[in-house]
């Protein structure tokens, strides 16, 4: 089964998928619930806004469970039903989860809570997962697309600059002349 990007679901008319069998993949943002139904909401970066993964805990191991967490990088095969609740249109009703990765709750710097920039520049590595960074890197690529688009059409080449610099290496003389 292929994936779908959670901004498809969000975004387009999802009609001919409800009630079908469909895979999400992305990381966990958060996890709510109660004895016998979780809540995760998973985020690709695809778009800003997650999709909800209703979990009926009965059906999944604890074990697994506990691995889920803020942060989590999972796979989801579920069915993707019309939401019950307010604030999303469709959701995804999990039948099987596969983990790819865990996050330490107690050393996953990233929590629900907003951070500071400062914060964020000590943690790099991390910063596309959040929010605002997630945002600047779809705006600069619509925006570097648009323009490269632009040109091409009115017959410019792209061309990247350091190809015609000269490359001076460690221990030699200057190798490209």
């Amino acid at each position: 089964m292929a994936r779908i990007e959670i901004k498809h679901l969000l975004t387009d008319n999802v009609d001919n998928l409800i009630d079908t069998v469909i895979n999400v993949k992305g990381w966990v943002r958060t996890k709510r619930g109660n004895k016998n139904v979780a809540f995760l909401a998973l985020n690709d970066g695809s778009i800003i806004h997650n999709l909800q993964i209703v979990v009926d805990l009965p059906n999944f191991d604890e074990s697994l469970m506990k691995r889920i967490t803020t942060g989590a990088c999972i796979s989801v095969d579920g069915l993707l039903v019309r939401s019950q609740g307010s604030g999303q249109a469709v959701e995804v009703q999990a039948h099987s989860i596969e983990v790819y990765g865990e996050a330490d709750p107690d050393s996953y710097p990233l929590q629900k809570k907003g951070h500071s920039m400062e914060f964020l520049r000590e943690i790099g590595h991390l910063r596309p997962r959040t929010n605002t960074f997630g945002a600047i890197c779809r705006l600069r690529h619509h925006m570097a697309y648009a323009i490269h688009t632009f040109f091409h059409e009115k017959g410019f080449f792209y061309f990247t600059h350091h190809l015609s610099q000269r490359l001076t290496v460690k221990g030699q003389e200057r190798c490209s002349r």
